[in-house]
């Protein structure tokens, strides 16, 4: 699935992407874009007087674009005319009259505060393509109705995309086979934020591995270890983290069994499990 991920504030380049499952529009080509609305509305601003103070306001900067790289619904819609495509707004009472099911659409522009996204079905499956997200998320057919209404709930325009979509090698391929999504994709900043913890729960295991390469002991070190300790406690499904934990308590323990009896066992395996680990490593530092 192609999936654009948030840069800038290019939402709406990442949204009309998204959709059509490409690289189909750059910053350059919708810029182009809003140039050309920005000239047709000028023209009919000119109509009543280039001496009137609408026109003379409207020659502020441009509504349909600014430098942060946000676009507006003109412009979208503009550019999805190229496709034979058509924007109607959900929520419209000439829409709802319809009383179309939701899953029998294909696809959703959604809007709120400059921020552009898209939700598209995909073969037989819904998928909600924001920007802001890590990884496409599945939305099953019994939740795509509560997902849009609890969207609209906080306050979001929603439009349906109406017209035939260009052909992508997703959607014929999930024509023939469903996905299962095991883990659902997080925003890109709380990604950010779990990296860069595991960053820091490295460095100080690092710090604690350095310190019983040399001594044995911990006693220098008690503030490293307490913190790799209490960061290490917290649930982490990696690994490599959970090798090094092992790595750590098992020459800990050896570092402390050396300097109280030469004859004492080893009291770490690396073939226990992780409950099991914990366990040992938590009465080990409490006594």
């Amino acid at each position: 699935i192609f999936h654009e991920k948030q840069e800038g504030s290019l939402c709406a380049q990442h949204c009309l992407n998204n959709l059509l499952q490409g690289e189909y529009f750059s910053p350059v080509e919708l810029s182009s874009i809003a140039h050309q609305l920005d000239e047709e509305e000028r023209l009919r601003m000119a109509e009543g007087g280039v001496t009137s103070e609408d026109y003379r306001t409207f020659l502020q900067p441009s509504g349909n674009m600014d430098d942060s790289g946000f676009f507006s619904i003109q412009v979208i819609s503009n550019a999805l005319k190229v496709w034979g495509l058509e924007l109607i707004l959900f929520n419209s009472p000439e829409y709802q009259r319809l009383r179309i099911d939701p899953i029998n659409e294909r696809s959703f522009i959604c809007n709120y505060k400059e921020h552009w996204f898209t939700v598209r079905k995909l073969g037989k499956q819904w998928f909600n393509l924001n920007s802001l997200l890590t990884g496409p998320e599945l939305i099953s057919d019994t939740y795509l109705a509560l997902f849009l209404a609890q969207l609209q709930q906080e306050g979001y325009s929603i439009f349906v995309v109406k017209g035939d979509l260009p052909d992508c090698e997703a959607d014929q391929l999930l024509q023939m086979i469903k996905v299962q999504q095991m883990h659902r994709p997080k925003l890109i900043g709380e990604e950010l934020a779990h990296l860069k913890e595991q960053s820091a729960l490295k460095a100080d295991l690092e710090r604690v591995l350095e310190a019983a390469d040399g001594s044995g002991i911990f006693d220098e070190d008690e503030d490293d270890l307490q913190r790799a300790l209490a960061i290490s406690r917290q649930e982490i499904d990696m690994e490599d983290e959970e090798a090094d934990l092992r790595r750590a308590i098992q020459l800990s323990m050896q570092g402390s069994s050396r300097s109280m009896c030469e004859n004492s066992p080893q009291t770490s395996s690396p073939d226990l499990s992780s409950e099991e680990l914990r366990r040992r490593r938590e009465a080990y530092f409490e006594k």
